[in-house]
C-alpha cells in the first residue's frame, strides 16, 4: 500500500469508528421529535458545531495537524489538499445537514450524532495531543469550544428523540 494512503487510512480511523457509533446510535435513537420547535432547537445546534468545527479546521490547516497528527502516529504526513477535502467535504455534509434536519432521515440523523460525538471527542484529544506533545499541538485553542458545542448538539440529540 502506498504510503500516502496508509497514512492517510490509518491516521483517520478513529474518525471512521466514532462515524460508526453514530450510525448505531442514530439507529437506536429513532427518528427525530415531530415538534417543530425541536427542530429548530436541533437545526441551530447543528448550524452553531457546523461553525465551530469550521474555525477548528482552520486552527488545524494552519498550524500544521495534517503534518503533526500523522507524524504523531508514526505516519507520513497527510497531502494538504486531501486535508482541506475531507474537512469541506464533512463540513458541507452538515450543513446538508442542517438543512435536511425536518425530513430526518438516517442518513441525517447519523451525520448529526458524527458530529456531536467527534466534536466532543475534540475537546478530550487535543489537550492529551498537547500534553503528550509537551506544548501546543494543532487544534488545541479552538477544541474546547468544538467540544461545548458537541455537548449542546448532543443533548439536543438525545432530547429529540420521537415520543
Amino acid at each position: 500500500m502506498d504510503e500516502t494512503v496508509r497514512s492517510i487510512v490509518f491516521g483517520t480511523a478513529g474518525l471512521w469508528l466514532v462515524f460508526g457509533a453514530a450510525v448505531v446510535t442514530s439507529v437506536r435513537a429513532g427518528s427525530f421529535a415531530a415538534d417543530r420547535s425541536a427542530k429548530r432547537a436541533l437545526r441551530l445546534r447543528v448550524l452553531l458545531c457546523t461553525c465551530v468545527q469550521t474555525a477548528h479546521f482552520l486552527e488545524e490547516w494552519q498550524t500544521g495537524f495534517h503534518q503533526r497528527w500523522p507524524a504523531f502516529l508514526g505516519l507520513e504526513p497527510w497531502p494538504e489538499t486531501f486535508f482541506v477535502i475531507f474537512n469541506a467535504a464533512w463540513l458541507a455534509v452538515w450543513l446538508a445537514t442542517a438543512s435536511l434536519i425536518p425530513r430526518g432521515g438516517i442518513v441525517t440523523r447519523a451525520a448529526a450524532w458524527f458530529l456531536a460525538l467527534a466534536a466532543m471527542l475534540n475537546a478530550v484529544a487535543h489537550p492529551l495531543l498537547a500534553v503528550s506533545a509537551g506544548g501546543y499541538f494543532p487544534g488545541l485553542w479552538t477544541s474546547p469550544l468544538l467540544g461545548a458545542a458537541g455537548y449542546a448538539l448532543w443533548r439536543v440529540l438525545r432530547d429529540a428523540k420521537a415520543a
